[in-house]
């Protein structure tokens, strides 16, 4: 949804009715972005991706339809057999998408995405569905607009922290609530240079994540603290001048991953200059090396691949 961000804003100034539109359950249609979400203005114009278009048109008839005084509206969809190929989708499926009016979605919400943040976003569903009312939750877990059903709130805490993007509905005390999830992207950080170091900026672009390489560690200690909540060193350098302050920056600074490339030796020599700086095994027992999963890797691509899954795999943790 974050790509939403800058046209939800836009829309949102102009004081046009728009309406946002995202699953609110599922069933099938295979592997998709957590976060997918399309926003349909007064005209029928479409922002964003759901389903490839497949229902499209009747979400846009459905959002012109909205009844007044009303926040919500709840649509059934369903792709089958020739469909499925017509709208380029691995399998078939069904779903229930939620529309709203976006001027009923919190302002902050937009703010968080487009700056980078991370952020999730309770919506509180009436037992008819036909009225929503939006909170913004952060990591801390403080919310940002009418109250939450402490389970809702936990439950989005609790997924930003283990950086999850999803969409939930979730059963709580007080009725039906949708959490949705929208973690801060991972920002690689690549220290030293090289054919690896291209690479792992290639493969994170592929996930859609924001990469930096640099070669010194003032460069990456400002990095990491600008970035800790999403920040994920992978240290190449191996000289000592540039490792060691920068993996003692890392470490200090809480961030989820920290990776470092080297030999036997090098890593020792690491670990002494870390002790030497005041850290204890505690701090030392987080560095991932050797780095990457053991995945057989033996080329630089493979390589570049395996970090990156290790990356992913510390932030589900």
């Amino acid at each position: 949804m974050r790509e939403l961000a800058d046209t939800a804003r836009r829309w949102a100034a102009r004081h046009g009715t728009a309406v946002l539109a995202r699953p609110l359950t599922e069933r099938g249609f295979g592997p998709r972005h957590p976060g997918d979400a399309i926003l349909i203005d007064a005209d029928g114009n479409c922002h964003g991706t759901l389903y490839r278009g497949a229902f499209d048109r009747r979400l846009v008839e459905e959002a012109a339809s909205l009844p007044p005084g009303h926040t919500s509206r709840v649509v059934p969809v369903a792709v089958h057999d020739d469909g499925v190929r017509d709208a380029g989708l691995t399998c078939g499926g069904q779903a229930e998408i939620l529309l709203q009016p976006l001027a009923s979605v919190p302002a902050r919400w937009w703010e968080l995405l487009a700056g980078g943040a991370d952020a999730a976003l309770v919506t509180w569903l009436d037992e008819r569905r036909t009225h929503a009312v939006s909170t913004v939750v952060t990591r801390d877990g403080a919310a940002d607009g009418p109250d939450v059903p402490p389970q809702a709130a936990e439950c989005a805490r609790e997924r930003l922290v283990r950086h999850r993007a999803g969409r939930e509905v979730h059963a709580t005390d007080a009725g039906l609530c949708l959490v949705e999830t929208c973690p801060a992207v991972p920002h690689l950080v690549v220290v030293g240079g090289g054919e690896l170091a291209e690479l792992l900026l290639a493969q994170a672009g592929l996930l859609g994540w924001r990469a930096t390489v640099t070669s010194t560690a003032q460069d990456a200690g400002k990095l990491l603290v600008e970035h800790a909540a999403c920040a994920c060193l992978v240290m190449l350098s191996h000289e000592p001048d540039v490792d060691v302050p920068t993996l003692h920056t890392a470490l200090t600074s809480g961030i989820p991953y920290v990776g470092a490339l080297g030999s036997r030796h090098t890593q020792e020599r690491r670990a002494a200059g870390l002790t030497e700086a005041g850290l204890g095994d505690d701090h030392l027992g987080r560095i991932h090396g050797p780095i990457g999963l053991d995945i057989g890797a033996r080329t630089p691509a493979e390589t570049a691949m395996a970090v990156c899954a290790e990356v992913l795999a510390a932030l589900d943790r």
